[in-house]
């Protein structure tokens, strides 16, 4: 387990970079060219003072952004600057449960699925059954999920009609969804996760546990996964957060009501609370993962020890 010293080392960390992640955020989003209100008619010179003022854009550059800080720490996001009257909490409370059900379901298929092919692969090494495992894997992720999406819709939703071709609202919905989202990244587990395997059974603890008279499923699962599951562990923590974020791809094919498309339009109309939020929200899920990562290394291999 993490020791105390290094326990406040991460959460310094932490707060270190979300801080830099906001702070280059609000910047470039103030000094790029234009403003959130250019999309709009020609305003009258006090109408666009006034919005300026409500949305608290008037004062210099330095007293926006320690204005903006101040607000944060209070956990205000602010107003949307494009979605009027609705705050960026409001928006962000709405889809996100949406797109991170998505993700949640997408991150354990892919995770489970994922090791399991690949362990399944390692086992077959040189057999048609890895030949046909790395095939399907090379298809899944040379397959976009434009595609990928509207041939599952075809097939399960207009032709066999076993599940609804999208929208929100109950489980049944999110299968397609979760399938799509969740299909390239089995592939990629399965392909590091193979690898893995593949080093691992040929490690000296291996062989010693085979010279016991160990059963190879027990060798296997007890000791080789143990240690082959290292690099996937890596993997899944950046891809924990992007699955919790979702896909705008995704959403938009299935009509899910998720936080994708918010996040597109706030880049395009220049909505920079919304922006931020998005940002923050990413960032802290990006960073909080990769935080569960070393503490599952340390559990998993005792040789790793957490740094004080």
């Amino acid at each position: 387990m993490l020791s105390a010293s290094a326990l406040a080392k991460r959460l310094l960390s932490f707060v270190a970079v979300l801080f830099c992640v906001v702070t280059i955020t609000f910047f470039l989003v103030r000094l790029s060219p234009g403003g959130p209100f250019d999309s709009e008619r020609k305003l009258p010179p006090a109408i666009e003072k006034a919005l300026l003022k409500k949305y608290r854009l008037d004062g210099s550059l330095w007293e926006q952004y320690t204005a903006y800080l101040g607000d944060l720490a209070r956990g205000d996001l602010r107003l949307s600057t494009k979605y009027r009257n609705r705050t960026v909490n409001e928006i962000l409370a709405q889809t996100l449960p949406v797109t991170m059900t998505l993700g949640s379901i997408s991150f354990f298929l892919a995770s489970v699925l994922g090791v399991w092919c690949g362990t399944f692969a390692a086992l077959q090494h040189g057999s048609w059954r890895d030949a046909g495992a790395m095939l399907f894997a090379l298809l899944a992720i040379s397959l976009p999920a434009f595609i990928v999406g509207p041939l599952l819709i075809l097939v399960f939703s207009l032709y066999l009609q076993w599940l609804p071709v999208g929208g929100w609202g109950s489980f049944s919905q999110l299968i397609l969804p979760a399938i799509t989202l969740a299909l390239p990244y089995v592939a990629y587990i399965a392909r590091l996760m193979r690898g893995s395997m593949l080093e691992t059974l040929q490690m000296n603890f291996v062989r010693t546990a085979r010279a016991k008279g160990l059963g190879e499923l027990r060798v296997v699962y007890l000791h080789a996964l143990r240690v082959a599951i290292l690099p996937v562990v890596t993997f899944l923590g950046p891809l924990a957060a992007h699955l919790l974020t979702g896909s705008i791809v995704v959403e938009t094919i299935f009509h899910l009501p998720g936080s994708g498309g918010f996040f597109v339009h706030s880049v395009l109309n220049r909505d920079g609370f919304l922006l931020g939020g998005v940002v923050i929200v990413y960032c802290f899920l990006l960073v909080a993962f990769n935080f569960f990562v070393d503490l599952a290394y340390t559990l998993l291999d005792r040789r790793i020890k957490p740094c004080d």
